[in-house]
Protein backbone atom coordinates (compact mmCIF):
# COMPACT_ATOMS: atom_id res chain seq x y z
CA UNK A 1 0.00 0.00 0.00
CA UNK A 2 1.36 3.59 -1.14
CA UNK A 3 1.28 5.89 2.04
CA UNK A 4 1.05 9.96 0.68
CA UNK A 5 0.35 12.91 3.11
CA UNK A 6 -1.34 16.30 2.22
CA UNK A 7 1.22 19.18 3.08
CA UNK A 8 -0.07 21.55 5.33
CA UNK A 9 -1.42 24.35 2.98
CA UNK A 10 -3.91 25.88 5.59
CA UNK A 11 -2.77 29.30 7.30
CA UNK A 12 -4.66 27.36 10.25
CA UNK A 13 -1.73 24.63 10.40
CA UNK A 14 1.02 26.82 10.59
CA UNK A 15 0.69 28.38 14.14
CA UNK A 16 0.40 32.90 14.28
CA UNK A 17 4.31 32.79 13.48
CA UNK A 18 4.71 29.93 11.25
CA UNK A 19 6.25 30.69 7.52
CA UNK A 20 4.89 28.74 4.78
CA UNK A 21 7.98 28.81 2.71
CA UNK A 22 8.68 25.86 4.71
CA UNK A 23 6.64 23.97 3.51
CA UNK A 24 8.92 23.23 0.34
CA UNK A 25 11.19 21.92 3.30
CA UNK A 26 8.79 19.53 4.64
CA UNK A 27 7.91 18.22 0.94
CA UNK A 28 11.67 17.39 0.41
CA UNK A 29 11.70 15.71 3.55
CA UNK A 30 8.95 13.61 2.74
CA UNK A 31 10.70 12.47 -0.32
CA UNK A 32 13.51 11.56 1.66
CA UNK A 33 11.59 9.87 3.74
CA UNK A 34 10.10 7.73 1.08
CA UNK A 35 6.65 8.65 1.28
CA UNK A 36 4.15 8.07 -2.40
CA UNK A 37 2.84 10.74 -2.79
CA UNK A 38 2.06 14.52 -1.78
CA UNK A 39 -1.21 16.17 -1.96
CA UNK A 40 -2.61 19.49 -1.43
CA UNK A 41 -6.32 20.58 -0.69
CA UNK A 42 -8.50 23.68 -2.00
CA UNK A 43 -10.94 25.87 -0.73
CA UNK A 44 -11.55 29.88 -1.06
CA UNK A 45 -13.18 29.86 2.83
CA UNK A 46 -10.07 29.64 4.91
CA UNK A 47 -6.51 31.24 4.02
CA UNK A 48 -4.18 29.16 2.37
CA UNK A 49 -1.86 28.52 -0.32
CA UNK A 50 -3.38 28.29 -3.76
CA UNK A 51 -3.14 24.53 -4.26
CA UNK A 52 -1.75 24.56 -8.11
CA UNK A 53 0.60 27.37 -7.01
CA UNK A 54 1.65 25.35 -3.47
CA UNK A 55 2.50 22.37 -6.76
CA UNK A 56 3.92 24.45 -9.33
CA UNK A 57 6.96 25.53 -6.42
CA UNK A 58 6.73 21.56 -5.28
CA UNK A 59 7.93 20.93 -8.75
CA UNK A 60 11.47 22.00 -9.53
CA UNK A 61 12.72 21.16 -5.45
CA UNK A 62 11.25 17.40 -5.66
CA UNK A 63 12.31 14.73 -7.97
CA UNK A 64 10.34 11.34 -7.71
CA UNK A 65 7.32 12.09 -4.82
CA UNK A 66 4.02 12.33 -6.84
CA UNK A 67 2.11 15.59 -6.58
CA UNK A 68 -1.90 15.52 -6.08
CA UNK A 69 -5.12 17.33 -5.56
CA UNK A 70 -7.36 15.96 -2.88
CA UNK A 71 -9.53 17.12 -3.47
CA UNK A 72 -9.35 20.03 -6.42
CA UNK A 73 -12.83 22.31 -7.09
CA UNK A 74 -12.94 22.99 -10.83
CA UNK A 75 -15.81 25.05 -10.03
CA UNK A 76 -13.40 27.22 -8.93
CA UNK A 77 -11.82 27.84 -11.86
CA UNK A 78 -11.84 29.06 -15.55
CA UNK A 79 -12.17 25.50 -17.21
CA UNK A 80 -9.69 25.92 -19.98
CA UNK A 81 -7.26 28.25 -17.77
CA UNK A 82 -7.47 25.12 -15.37
CA UNK A 83 -6.55 22.74 -18.01
CA UNK A 84 -3.41 24.76 -18.84
CA UNK A 85 -2.26 25.13 -15.58
CA UNK A 86 -2.42 21.74 -14.90
CA UNK A 87 -0.76 20.72 -17.93
CA UNK A 88 1.88 22.96 -17.11
CA UNK A 89 2.25 21.21 -13.61
CA UNK A 90 2.50 17.81 -14.81
CA UNK A 91 4.84 19.45 -17.65
CA UNK A 92 7.16 20.57 -14.75
CA UNK A 93 7.36 18.00 -12.15
CA UNK A 94 7.92 14.88 -15.28
CA UNK A 95 4.63 13.88 -15.29
CA UNK A 96 4.20 13.58 -11.39
CA UNK A 97 0.85 14.80 -11.12
CA UNK A 98 -2.47 13.20 -10.48
CA UNK A 99 -5.65 15.80 -9.93
CA UNK A 100 -8.55 14.19 -7.82
CA UNK A 101 -11.86 16.41 -8.06
CA UNK A 102 -14.91 17.09 -6.36
CA UNK A 103 -18.34 18.77 -6.59
CA UNK A 104 -18.64 20.54 -3.36
CA UNK A 105 -20.81 19.76 -0.53
CA UNK A 106 -24.34 20.87 0.46
CA UNK A 107 -24.07 23.15 3.31
CA UNK A 108 -21.45 26.11 3.93
CA UNK A 109 -18.86 23.91 2.81
CA UNK A 110 -19.86 24.07 -0.82
CA UNK A 111 -22.97 26.15 -1.89
CA UNK A 112 -20.63 29.32 -1.17
CA UNK A 113 -17.60 28.24 -3.21
CA UNK A 114 -20.42 28.46 -5.76
CA UNK A 115 -21.27 31.83 -5.04
CA UNK A 116 -18.22 33.35 -5.01
CA UNK A 117 -17.19 31.97 -8.32
CA UNK A 118 -20.40 32.56 -9.67
CA UNK A 119 -21.11 29.35 -10.95
CA UNK A 120 -24.97 27.76 -10.67
CA UNK A 121 -24.96 24.67 -7.66
CA UNK A 122 -27.53 22.91 -9.63
CA UNK A 123 -26.44 20.07 -12.08
CA UNK A 124 -22.85 20.63 -10.02
CA UNK A 125 -21.87 17.29 -10.78
CA UNK A 126 -22.57 17.13 -14.64
CA UNK A 127 -20.71 20.49 -14.44
CA UNK A 128 -17.82 18.40 -13.30
CA UNK A 129 -18.38 15.67 -15.54
CA UNK A 130 -17.97 17.85 -18.50
CA UNK A 131 -15.21 20.09 -17.18
CA UNK A 132 -13.31 16.87 -17.23
CA UNK A 133 -14.22 16.27 -20.62
CA UNK A 134 -13.15 19.46 -21.75
CA UNK A 135 -9.46 18.82 -20.14
CA UNK A 136 -9.10 15.51 -21.63
CA UNK A 137 -10.24 16.79 -24.92
CA UNK A 138 -7.58 19.39 -24.50
CA UNK A 139 -4.60 17.53 -23.14
CA UNK A 140 -5.35 15.23 -26.60
CA UNK A 141 -5.46 18.29 -28.62
CA UNK A 142 -8.74 18.80 -29.71
CA UNK A 143 -9.57 21.64 -31.76
CA UNK A 144 -13.09 22.09 -30.74
CA UNK A 145 -15.43 20.69 -27.80
CA UNK A 146 -19.62 20.74 -27.31
CA UNK A 147 -21.11 20.59 -24.48
CA UNK A 148 -24.07 21.89 -22.06
CA UNK A 149 -21.78 23.82 -19.68
CA UNK A 150 -19.10 24.39 -21.95
CA UNK A 151 -19.32 24.64 -25.72
CA UNK A 152 -16.11 25.78 -27.85
CA UNK A 153 -16.62 25.75 -31.88
CA UNK A 154 -12.97 26.66 -31.62
CA UNK A 155 -9.88 25.80 -29.51
CA UNK A 156 -6.35 26.73 -29.84
CA UNK A 157 -3.84 25.01 -29.24
CA UNK A 158 -3.53 23.91 -25.43
CA UNK A 159 -0.39 23.01 -23.62
CA UNK A 160 0.51 19.27 -23.55
CA UNK A 161 1.44 17.78 -20.41
CA UNK A 162 4.16 15.07 -19.86
CA UNK A 163 2.14 12.30 -20.60
CA UNK A 164 0.07 11.70 -23.69
CA UNK A 165 -3.96 12.14 -22.45
CA UNK A 166 -2.86 14.05 -19.21
CA UNK A 167 -2.14 13.67 -15.29
CA UNK A 168 -4.71 10.66 -14.29
CA UNK A 169 -8.29 11.65 -12.36
CA UNK A 170 -10.11 10.56 -9.75
CA UNK A 171 -13.04 11.49 -8.06
CA UNK A 172 -13.89 12.24 -4.79
CA UNK A 173 -17.50 10.95 -3.47
CA UNK A 174 -19.03 8.17 -1.79
CA UNK A 175 -23.01 8.55 -2.67
CA UNK A 176 -24.11 5.79 -5.25
CA UNK A 177 -24.14 8.07 -8.48
CA UNK A 178 -20.29 9.51 -7.56
CA UNK A 179 -19.53 5.35 -7.08
CA UNK A 180 -20.85 4.71 -10.59
CA UNK A 181 -19.57 7.81 -12.24
CA UNK A 182 -16.11 6.59 -10.82
CA UNK A 183 -15.95 3.43 -12.34
CA UNK A 184 -17.15 4.76 -15.59
CA UNK A 185 -15.45 7.73 -16.43
CA UNK A 186 -12.43 8.30 -13.92
CA UNK A 187 -9.07 7.08 -13.12
CA UNK A 188 -9.25 6.57 -9.10
CA UNK A 189 -11.69 6.88 -6.43
CA UNK A 190 -10.28 9.23 -3.26
CA UNK A 191 -13.69 9.11 -0.52
CA UNK A 192 -13.15 8.96 3.38
CA UNK A 193 -15.57 7.05 4.99
CA UNK A 194 -15.53 6.72 8.89
CA UNK A 195 -16.19 2.50 8.47
CA UNK A 196 -13.66 0.54 6.34
CA UNK A 197 -16.68 -1.86 5.54
CA UNK A 198 -18.37 0.94 3.86
CA UNK A 199 -14.98 1.89 1.85
CA UNK A 200 -15.16 -1.69 0.65
CA UNK A 201 -19.10 -1.76 -0.18
CA UNK A 202 -18.23 1.66 -2.26
CA UNK A 203 -15.06 -0.05 -4.14
CA UNK A 204 -17.15 -2.95 -5.07
CA UNK A 205 -20.03 -0.67 -6.72
CA UNK A 206 -16.83 1.21 -8.42
CA UNK A 207 -15.26 -1.67 -10.02
CA UNK A 208 -18.54 -3.25 -11.04
CA UNK A 209 -19.63 0.15 -12.62
CA UNK A 210 -16.07 0.10 -14.42
CA UNK A 211 -17.31 -3.65 -15.54
CA UNK A 212 -20.27 -2.44 -16.94
CA UNK A 213 -18.37 0.26 -18.80
CA UNK A 214 -16.62 -2.43 -20.46
CA UNK A 215 -13.26 -1.28 -18.70
CA UNK A 216 -10.72 -3.39 -16.48
CA UNK A 217 -11.82 -2.23 -12.85
CA UNK A 218 -8.08 -2.58 -11.89
CA UNK A 219 -7.16 0.30 -13.44
CA UNK A 220 -9.42 2.17 -10.99
CA UNK A 221 -6.80 2.72 -8.19
CA UNK A 222 -8.69 2.72 -4.81
CA UNK A 223 -7.35 5.76 -2.44
CA UNK A 224 -8.02 6.72 0.91
CA UNK A 225 -8.37 10.02 2.52
CA UNK A 226 -7.67 9.76 6.07
CA UNK A 227 -7.29 12.11 8.91
CA UNK A 228 -4.46 10.89 11.48
CA UNK A 229 -2.76 11.63 14.93
CA UNK A 230 -0.16 9.48 16.39
CA UNK A 231 0.79 10.11 19.80
CA UNK A 232 1.48 8.31 23.43
CA UNK A 233 -2.27 7.81 24.15
CA UNK A 234 -5.85 8.42 21.98
CA UNK A 235 -6.93 10.55 24.50
CA UNK A 236 -3.87 13.00 23.70
CA UNK A 237 -4.16 12.76 20.09
CA UNK A 238 -8.53 13.29 20.91
CA UNK A 239 -7.12 17.03 22.31
CA UNK A 240 -4.75 17.73 19.65
CA UNK A 241 -7.19 16.37 16.91
CA UNK A 242 -10.52 18.52 18.18
CA UNK A 243 -8.48 21.46 18.14
CA UNK A 244 -7.11 21.02 14.79
CA UNK A 245 -10.81 20.37 13.48
CA UNK A 246 -12.30 23.37 15.26
CA UNK A 247 -9.64 25.13 13.87
CA UNK A 248 -9.79 23.81 9.81
CA UNK A 249 -13.54 22.82 9.94
CA UNK A 250 -15.33 25.17 12.81
CA UNK A 251 -16.57 21.68 13.70
CA UNK A 252 -15.65 19.28 16.84
CA UNK A 253 -13.51 15.92 16.19
CA UNK A 254 -16.63 14.85 17.43
CA UNK A 255 -19.13 15.74 14.28
CA UNK A 256 -16.10 15.30 11.86
CA UNK A 257 -15.40 11.68 12.30
CA UNK A 258 -19.22 10.79 11.70
CA UNK A 259 -18.56 11.86 8.17
CA UNK A 260 -14.60 11.37 7.51
CA UNK A 261 -12.14 8.57 8.35
CA UNK A 262 -10.12 9.43 11.22
CA UNK A 263 -7.00 7.71 12.87
CA UNK A 264 -5.63 8.40 15.97
CA UNK A 265 -4.09 7.17 19.56
CA UNK A 266 -0.64 4.96 19.47
CA UNK A 267 1.17 3.83 16.80
CA UNK A 268 -0.76 0.57 17.15
CA UNK A 269 -3.79 2.19 17.25
CA UNK A 270 -3.20 3.86 14.05
CA UNK A 271 -1.68 1.09 12.33
CA UNK A 272 -5.01 -0.96 13.46
CA UNK A 273 -7.29 1.58 11.70
CA UNK A 274 -4.85 1.45 7.91
CA UNK A 275 -4.71 -2.51 8.39
CA UNK A 276 -8.45 -2.21 8.31
CA UNK A 277 -8.84 0.03 5.54
CA UNK A 278 -6.17 -2.13 3.63
CA UNK A 279 -8.36 -5.41 3.54
CA UNK A 280 -11.30 -3.63 2.47
CA UNK A 281 -8.87 -2.44 -0.63
CA UNK A 282 -7.42 0.82 -0.01
CA UNK A 283 -4.05 0.85 -1.77
CA UNK A 284 -2.84 4.37 -2.22
CA UNK A 285 -3.25 5.90 1.46
CA UNK A 286 -3.13 10.06 1.64
CA UNK A 287 -3.09 10.86 5.51
CA UNK A 288 -3.66 14.29 6.73
CA UNK A 289 -1.66 14.88 9.87
CA UNK A 290 -3.28 16.44 12.90
CA UNK A 291 -0.98 19.82 14.16
CA UNK A 292 -1.50 22.92 14.97
CA UNK A 293 2.02 24.29 14.09
CA UNK A 294 5.07 23.84 10.89
CA UNK A 295 7.14 21.75 14.00
CA UNK A 296 4.39 19.79 14.64
CA UNK A 297 3.26 18.76 11.00
CA UNK A 298 6.83 17.60 10.72
CA UNK A 299 7.05 15.73 13.74
CA UNK A 300 3.67 13.78 12.73
CA UNK A 301 5.49 13.25 9.15
CA UNK A 302 8.55 11.52 11.17
CA UNK A 303 5.86 9.02 13.14
CA UNK A 304 3.53 8.47 10.50
CA UNK A 305 7.28 7.36 8.21
CA UNK A 306 8.65 5.57 11.19
CA UNK A 307 5.42 3.34 11.33
CA UNK A 308 4.27 2.81 8.00
CA UNK A 309 7.22 2.78 5.93
CA UNK A 310 9.50 -0.23 5.71
CA UNK A 311 12.73 1.91 4.43
CA UNK A 312 12.58 3.74 7.61
CA UNK A 313 10.79 1.60 10.33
Amino acid sequence: MDIGVFLPTGQAQWAPAGDPRELTGFARRAEELGFASLFVNDSLLTPRIEPLTMLAALAPVTERIGLGTGALLPVLRRPVQAAQTLASVDLLSGGRLTVAVGAGFPGRFGRPLHELSQVPWERRFARLDETVALWRALWSGATEFRGEFHDFAELPPATAPFRPGGPPLWLGGATPAALARTGRDYDGWLPYPPDPRAYATGLGAVREAAREAGRDPGAVTPALFVNVRIDRDAAAAREVMDAYALANYGLPLAEVERIQAVALGTPEEVAAVLDRYAAAGARHVVARLGAMDLAGQAEQLERLAALTLPGVR
